[in-house]
């Protein structure tokens, strides 16, 4: 079940992508430019909705679910994970090495 909402997770990602890079901007129509955009007040200042945004609402609607549905079964105690169940501990670093050399004297100090 799990495998098979992440498949349909990723193919509503990427239709959901190419929707929303196909459609064109407000105000893209050529009637636009001339001002004939402002006559369709039928559906609202807005007009109505076009098929791409409707599919655009539709994919995103299908991806929140899909989200919401993978994190809920993926979050279940049981449920497979990448991550192992213990990590082994890092190694202690090294020592540093011992200096023959004195400390310098403070250069205040010279008599």
């Amino acid at each position: 079940m799990n495998y098979f909402l992440l498949v349909i997770h990723i193919l509503v990602c990427i239709s959901l992508i190419g929707i929303v890079l196909i459609q064109g901007g407000k105000g893209a129509e050529v009637g636009a430019a001339f001002g004939a955009g402002a006559s369709n007040t039928i559906f609202g200042a807005s007009g109505g909705q076009s098929f791409l945004g409707k599919m655009t609402t539709g994919a995103a609607v299908i991806f929140m679910l899909t989200s919401m549905a993978l994190a809920i079964f993926w979050g279940q105690p049981g449920s497979s994970s990448i991550m192992p169940e213990q990590v082994a501990p890092a190694s202690a670093p090294a020592a540093m090495p011992a200096q023959n050399t004195p400390p310098a004297a403070p250069a205040g100090d010279a008599k």
